[in-house]
């Protein structure tokens, strides 16, 4: 494995006081996280054993910064996925700063009990809430759970936010906070997704960069439900890593928890600074991917595609760079993004790979001065001028760039309608080599110029003056033209022939003008 320039940062930051919930599936640990920081993070269903890994967020208690972890359900299942969830869950006990120990109180069951015993070393630091108490008539219920020895114990409803205050302000003074009035700044770092089909190594990947076990890994497809969040530090910069739900096609989506986990991480793509599209190198470009590359660039994210396990290649000369170049043929959607060949699992070029992610940011970030585009836009138009239509020649007068991250480019043409779509790519490409977004998605709107309306009030201009005094001249008449001429027939083909004489003889007195 080579020998990485990442400084591993624990994926819950421990220079923040750290809040787990723990509790049996379904007791509503994952509605009390969501209620908590304010946003729908983790998934909530019905289905036992929904959440699988822990879930670190950055939660402001009373405007104080805390790192508050939601956590799988507790079993007594010591046998496959269960187990692992379990013992990822019970982990989080010894680092925690202060501990919810979430409880149902319409049902104990032995889950329950064995974690009122487990929790016992750690009753310091404890505060046993006993959720769904919906309405009056389960108050009461309260009392009997002050039987298991807890000296903190609240009642609240997860689901319909009672009791949250009190148990907010519980926290603060197990952890000896005040609340604050100012909201502090959330510190800034670049935010990279891991998108692929199911076991492409996405959380290989994942926990490679992290330096932690942050994803379950498993060869069972849909293992990762809800998009996992951590942290680590590359030559200097900090970078904030989302590991996503495989996204498989709708018809292969047969329970519940995994659609709202697809679309999970299809939502991840809007708080991503750049995508890693994982493929698997021997499987190579599928359909699925074509879509997901899709919505990626719509949305005008950057991207790089992820070749990974070339490990497993079979090791004939040139092989990567047949694979890569059948990629680019058969991915022409995504012609300008980085294709990187690498094995997460043995850790081979992901030093290359975090360089381009670091590049790939740098363009998406980059602003051009409005006078440096204007500038190029002469020499492309004059190097390559836009077609003629039916209605003449179109032009584009002048541009400018809107936004960053996405780029976007806007460009005032004298019309917008059917302007040609290859003059548009001629003008992404020309953006692309001249102004350094070789990597990223750029994209091109149009918008047609208005005159000022203005200067109809204040009559015609100079030319149109004289244009009309030549064809006063020319037939004697006045501008309005003679009379009844407009109902006789062949009258607007004269008068447009009149007219264009005119222009020709004006024109014609400007030209000589100019060359004495």
């Amino acid at each position: 494995m080579e020998k990485l320039d990442i400084r591993n940062k624990a994926d819950i930051d421990t220079n923040l006081p750290l809040i787990s919930i723990i509790g049996r599936p379904n007791a509503g640990k994952s509605t009390l996280f969501n209620r908590l920081i304010g946003k729908r993070r983790a998934i909530t269903d019905p289905t036992p054993g929904v959440t699988r890994d822990p879930i670190p967020e950055r939660w402001l208690l009373g405007n104080n910064p805390v790192t508050l972890v939601d956590s799988g359900g507790v079993k007594l299942d010591k046998d496959g996925i269960d187990f692992a969830v379990t013992d990822k869950s019970l982990s989080l006990l010894d680092i925690s700063t202060a501990i919810i120990f979430l409880m149902d109180c319409t049902e104990v069951t032995a889950e329950d009990m064995m974690l009122v015993e487990r929790l016992r070393p750690y009753t310091d630091k404890v505060v046993l809430a006993v959720n769904k108490i919906d309405d009056f008539n389960r108050e009461d219920l309260v009392w009997n759970f002050f039987s298991y020895g807890y000296q903190r114990v609240v009642g609240i409803s997860a689901a319909h936010g009672l009791g949250i205050e009190e148990l907010e302000d519980t926290l603060l003074g197990m952890l000896d906070l005040e609340r604050q009035e100012d909201e502090p700044e959330e510190p800034e770092s670049i935010k990279l997704a891991i998108l692929g089909k199911p076991n492409t190594g996405k959380s290989t990947l994942m926990n490679l960069l992290t330096g932690r076990d942050i994803s379950i890994v498993s060869p069972i497809a849909g293992t990762t439900r809800d998009v996992m969040r951590g942290t680590f530090v590359y030559k200097g910069t900090d970078y904030t890593v989302l590991d996503t739900a495989g996204i498989r096609r709708k018809s292969k989506v047969e329970e519940d928890v995994e659609y709202y986990s697809v679309n999970r991480a299809i939502k991840t793509i809007e708080d991503a600074d750049v995508v890693l599209l994982m493929v698997d190198i021997n499987e190579g470009i599928t359909e699925q991917d074509k879509k997901i590359a899709d919505l990626i660039v719509r949305r005008g994210k950057g991207v790089i595609i992820v070749l990974n396990k070339m490990d497993l290649l079979s090791g004939i000369p040139n092989e990567i760079e047949a694979i890569k170049d059948r990629v680019r043929f058969l991915f022409p959607v995504l012609s300008f993004a980085p294709l990187m060949a690498i094995s997460a699992l043995k850790g081979i070029d992901i030093g290359k790979l975090l360089d381009m992610v670091w590049s790939v940011w740098r363009q998406l970030n980059k602003r051009i001065d409005t006078s440096v585009v204007n500038n190029a836009l002469k020499e492309w138009t004059k190097d390559n001028e836009p077609p003629r239509g039916a209605e003449g020649h179109y032009k584009v007068l002048y541009g400018t760039q809107v936004s960053a991250a996405p780029v976007r480019f806007l460009f005032f043409v004298n019309r917008v309608h059917a302007f040609p779509e290859a003059y548009i790519s001629y003008l992404k490409n020309m953006i692309r080599r001249d102004f350094g977004f070789s990597y990223i998605p750029v994209e091109i709107s149009l918008r047609e110029r208005k005159r000022n309306p203005s200067l109809n009030d204040n009559g015609p201009n100079k030319t149109e003056r004289q244009i009309q005094s030549v064809m006063k001249a020319s037939t004697g008449r006045k501008k309005s033209g003679a009379k009844g001429t407009s109902n006789k027939p062949g009258g607007a083909a004269r008068r447009g022939k009149a007219r264009e004489r005119a222009e020709n003889i004006v024109r014609n007195s400007k030209q000589k003008k100019g060359r004495r």
